[in-house]
């Protein structure tokens, strides 16, 4: 009895088929991919909405096929095909984290220049700083889009003058990440509320949005304490390490995870 590779969704009630291979070491749920097409009515509902690549327990029954039961894969490279048209529609692709940046700052003095008394007039603590040591990744450097309303101006007239307020909110990202392609836009709400009785107060909104991109990169720091006594004196040292990492992109390897795959159904059927 062979086990094929199936495509098959959960069962009504959102949980794995039982026809599903047991064996030891057998796959499933892999490579999710909606099984409804955009713009057209929807073949299958919640929560057999999404198609898994899986391993089944036997032969497909020609008389009829299981609930969840989709379509079979008989050959690697039909496999390979697969995962690919599941990858390059879902926009797979390799997420690598590189360290691409050290730094140390060592802060050395005697304990008591660490907690000074009020009476305490000996040295000071010293600190020394490297330089900061670079390297690249493998690939392209990850970055993300986004966009961000920077100002909002208000400009309130009630009749007997206009009063303003202003409200920053800078762009924050990591200090060693980069933005670059920045676009910003205006906009302008005006709105008039009130009535003969009370006046008319017009209420005039400026907003301003920047649009930009940046890279995947995040700062971390680490602190490190060592004390050292010498003829009754103790000598303690700080260092601070700051580590830049950075996530770089490469392709997907379409090949390579059909070769794991087919590999595992290669093992369980020999």
């Amino acid at each position: 009895m062979s086990q094929p590779v199936v495509k098959y969704t959960l069962t009504k009630q959102g949980r794995q088929p039982e026809w599903l291979c047991k064996e030891s070491g057998a796959f499933r749920g892999e490579h999710g991919a909606p099984a409804n097409k955009e713009g057209k009515l929807p073949r299958f509902g919640s929560p057999q909405d999404t198609i898994y690549l899986g391993m089944g327990c036997g032969d497909v029954d020609p008389d009829g096929t299981p609930d969840g039961y989709v379509g079979i894969i008989t050959t690697k490279a039909d496999l390979q095909t697969y995962i690919t048209e599941v990858g390059t529609a879902a926009g797979y692709e390799v997420i690598t984290g590189t360290v691409t940046g050290v730094s140390t700052s060592v802060t050395t003095g005697g304990s008591e220049a660490w907690n000074p008394g009020e009476d305490y007039s000996g040295p000071g603590l010293t600190t020394t700083t490297s330089d900061k040591v670079t390297s690249t990744g493998v690939g392209t450097v990850r970055t993300f889009g986004a966009s961000q309303v920077i100002k909002v101006v208000t400009e309130v007239n009630d009749g007997t003058g206009i009063s303003t307020s202003t409200v920053d909110t800078p762009v924050v990202i990591d200090p060693a990440s980069t933005k670059s392609n920045v676009s910003t836009s205006v906009g302008v709400v005006t709105t008039t509320s009130g009535g003969a009785e009370v006046g008319v107060t017009t209420t005039v909104t400026t907003t301003t949005t920047e649009s930009y991109t940046y890279t995947d990169v995040t700062t971390s720091t680490s602190t490190s304490t060592s004390s050292t006594t010498t003829d009754g004196v103790t000598t303690r040292t700080d260092t601070v390490t700051t580590t830049e990492t950075t996530n770089y992109v490469t392709d997907y390897d379409y090949a390579a995870e059909a070769t794991r795959l087919w590999d595992i159904y290669e093992a369980i059927n020999s």
